[in-house]
């Protein structure tokens, strides 16, 4: 869920800045693209799309809800496992930025990165990202952006946005002038499979994949850096998101080697609140950010939201609500409220 950028090395030790890109909902994954409407190989038909019915079930965020994930980083290079971790997202409370109403999820440790607070506001068109505590300069220049799309079809693709010439928010190469950065995310929704985790197996759970890429420009070196942040993640219908794998692609900067990571997070334990008057569910999209058709609008995310819950209510067990799929009841009864987003798609948050 998170892409970090190594900075310069210096004699003594090593300097590193974070930059955590939510890539929640996102497109394709390494060099392959995910096919949907109208990005399709043009020598045989296009898929037929398949709309999910209660898209927003999936992306539940009702006050007090609460998702606790066991994680794992690993040094692909050198496979280096490192130690395990452990991630609590909670539904804080709400919180108005410019005007716009917006959920707060709070994260005790994403990726094993430290405390962070995310905003997401969810309305007819989608799930909105709008920033992170701590955030960081490059962040502040991307959102809000989109991160999931209503209604919601697979297999579909979208670009999340394509940003050229950002302040990059610090200098990599030594010159003392911060770098410039290009920025490119997108999403696509893959289709439904069954996944396995320690709090249950979840039927028809969402596989979504998300892809950003990062080109720095280095202005002393004279050259430029490209990083990339590919995510997979699956979200079950009535609990939020059960599971994320993350591949981060870093690029050398200076005499370090570059570093290939992958973070895995996966749902043990979860509360799920009903939700049993949501406004949210009929309010319009915010004009500032969905100012025109969602389907051509540049912002989107690249980054999951790690939890995802709804309002205040009643609670029940992620291991209940898979006891319910595995039954075949097809569904689970919890009403959600709005969602916020992985990835999630992008939500470049600044790690001390």
């Amino acid at each position: 869920m998170a892409i970090i950028w190594c900075k310069r090395e210096a004699r003594g030790g090593t300097t590193v800045q974070r930059v955590r890109v939510h890539v929640g909902v996102i497109g394709f994954v390494g060099l392959s693209l995910t096919l949907g409407p109208g990005l399709h190989d043009p020598g045989s038909a296009a898929p037929r799309a398949e709309t999910v019915a209660n898209a927003d079930d999936y992306f539940p965020d009702s006050m007090g809800s609460r998702w606790r994930y066991r994680g794992q980083v690993v040094d692909v290079p050198l496979q280096k496992i490192g130690n395990g971790f452990v991630n609590v997202s909670t539904v804080k409370g709400a919180d108005s930025i410019k005007g716009v109403n917006v959920k707060v999820f709070h994260d005790t440790n994403p990726g094993n990165h430290g405390p962070s607070d995310s905003f997401y506001r969810r309305d007819a068109a989608g799930i909105v990202y709008y920033g992170s505590e701590p955030g960081t300069a490059l962040e502040k220049q991307l959102v809000p952006y989109q991160i999931v799309r209503f209604p919601l079809e697979f297999p579909s693709s979208f670009q999340q946005f394509d940003r050229k010439g950002l302040n990059f928010g610090s200098d990599l190469d030594g010159d003392d002038k911060n770098e410039q950065a290009d920025v490119q995310a997108s999403v696509t929704v893959v289709g439904k499979e069954t996944v396995s985790v320690p709090s249950g197996s979840y039927p028809d759970a969402l596989r979504i994949e998300a892809r950003m890429t990062m080109q720095i420009h280095l202005s002393g070196a004279q050259r430029t850096a490209v990083g990339t942040d590919t995510m997979t993640a699956w979200f079950a219908k009535g609990v939020g998101l059960v599971k994320y794998v993350e591949r981060q692609e870093i690029p050398p900067f200076a005499s370090d080697r570059g570093l290939v990571t992958e973070i895995t997070e996966e749902l043990e334990e979860a509360e799920v609140k009903t939700d049993t008057a949501s406004l949210q569910r009929c309010e319009p999209p915010a004009q500032r950010v969905l100012a025109h058709d969602a389907r051509h609008h540049e912002l989107s995310q690249v980054a999951f939201a790690t939890g995802l819950g709804p309002d205040s209510g009643q609670a029940m067990s992620s291991k209940g609500l898979a006891a319910n799929q595995r039954a075949g009841d097809g569904s689970v009864d919890v009403e959600v409220a709005h969602v916020e987003g992985l990835a999630g798609c992008l939500d470049i948050r600044g790690t001390p």
